[in-house]
């Protein structure tokens, strides 16, 4: 059965309206919060400034919260025909659970984001919440879709026929990806406006995505992303506003759980997760690049940040310091490969005993300095922004265009 939404160009029209107040909403309440979370010492202090000034940290829940009222109170629009027939049997109560479904899925990742935040909570955590958070989401499509069969690429079919059910390593690979999409936004992060930016560049990318194929077989599904995608970037807006350079707020690990979590959940629902990933280049670079780091191969600290330098008021590049001796195997290939690639800046003979080495933190903001020196830290974030929309509009050349040598439409 198809999502069938009353008329599609009313509600989207309702939606968008519904989406400017939650803009305006989010620009007025958001500085009001800011003094209330330094009191209860939700706090951070800019390391890329010369100032020690206090700045309110998780302000993504207010965005979040603004966002679930908004989803809230949009619940019965896309479904006014049907509640005004009230006619029995005719109903779409599939297409209603899954958009309940939807928003649990959302609203779980907002509240475990905002414990994380107040916690401080360890990785194996970063990473057990998201599958937790999908749950709902991942039964839904068991119980009302419960299709886990692909389309094999062209070259394969020979090998392994037109189509191929996973069966139970579809819902693994559906809650890997929720895990990745709320992880691969968080570890991308540490400069003003990074986190925001990069989200607000992925939701207006896939939007154009979603608008391409209103006029496809499989409208419903774009239909559907929508609704959620667009109150989405209303709210990333107006906090990008606040957290732009020089940030007056940051938004905290709730934001990247629950921008994650959106654009999970509407890849999911709307049977376009290998689009999503499409969108998300710069954060698989990233996330493959730190590789290294983030499984322990080689020493990680707790900030990877870049180090500001007060002198040049410039951020720069930013090390972790360990003995290579003392590195396991897996790590001084890591090391080597990195090296023979020239993705890498060490030093080595460092410290008293120049027993130690030095080498930049494994993360794509680090990587870009490394190439091109110092930069002040809003020209980093514009060049890092730059380079999301670029691979954005590569990703839109890769669905319409080079997916035609793979697939048949």
């Amino acid at each position: 059965m198809a999502f069938e939404f009353g008329d599609t160009r009313l509600t989207l029209l309702i939606n968008a309206g519904m989406s400017i107040l939650g803009f305006l909403l989010c620009l007025s309440v958001i500085p009001k919060f800011k003094d209330m979370f330094i009191k209860a010492n939700l706090y951070g202090i800019d390391l890329c400034k010369p100032t020690k000034e206090r700045i309110p940290e998780a302000l993504g829940v207010i965005c979040g919260a603004v966002f679930l009222i908004l989803m809230f109170l949009f619940i019965p629009v896309p479904f006014y025909k049907h509640l005004a027939d009230n006619e029995k049997g005719k109903f779409p109560h599939q297409e209603y659970i899954e958009f309940l479904a939807a928003v649990l899925s959302i609203c779980c990742m907002i509240f475990l984001g905002f414990a994380d935040d107040v916690l401080d909570l360890k990785w194996r955590h970063k990473l057990l919440l998201p599958t937790m958070a999908s749950l709902p989401l991942l039964m839904v499509y068991f119980v009302n879709v419960g299709s886990t069969t692909i389309i094999v690429p062209k070259p394969l079919r020979l090998l392994l026929g037109y189509d191929v059910n996973l069966g139970i390593l579809y819902y693994v690979y559906m809650g890997m990806l929720a895990v990745f999409c709320t992880n691969a936004i968080n570890i991308l992060s540490g400069i003003n406006g990074l986190e925001v930016g990069q989200s607000w560049i992925i939701a207006f990318s896939v939007i154009v995505h979603n608008l391409m194929e209103l006029s496809g077989e499989y409208r419903h599904h774009h239909v559907f992303s929508m609704y959620f995608l667009m109150p989405f970037l209303a709210v990333c807006s107006a906090l990008l506003y606040y957290n732009w350079y020089p940030s007056q707020v940051f938004v905290g690990d709730t934001f990247c759980y629950f921008s994650g979590m959106t654009f999970a959940v509407v890849a999911i629902i709307g049977h376009f997760s290998k689009t999503m990933l499409l969108f998300f280049i710069p954060q698989v670079a990233n996330f493959i690049y730190s590789i290294p780091q983030l499984f322990k191969f080689i020493p990680c600290p707790r900030h990877r940040l870049p180090r500001y330098n007060h002198e040049t008021d410039k951020v720069e590049i930013s090390y972790t310091k360990f003995k290579e001796k003392d590195l396991g195997f897996i790590g001084k290939m890591f090391l080597k490969l990195y090296r023979v690639c020239f993705v890498l800046h060490f030093k080595t003979g460092v410290g008293e005993d120049s027993e130690f080495t030095e080498c930049n933190n494994f993360t794509l903001i680090n990587l870009i300095l490394r190439f091109i020196g110092p930069l002040h830290e809003k020209t980093l974030v514009i060049i890092l922004l730059i380079f999301q929309v670029f691979c954005s509009i590569i990703a839109l050349l890769i669905r319409y265009q080079l997916s035609r040598l793979f697939y048949d439409s």
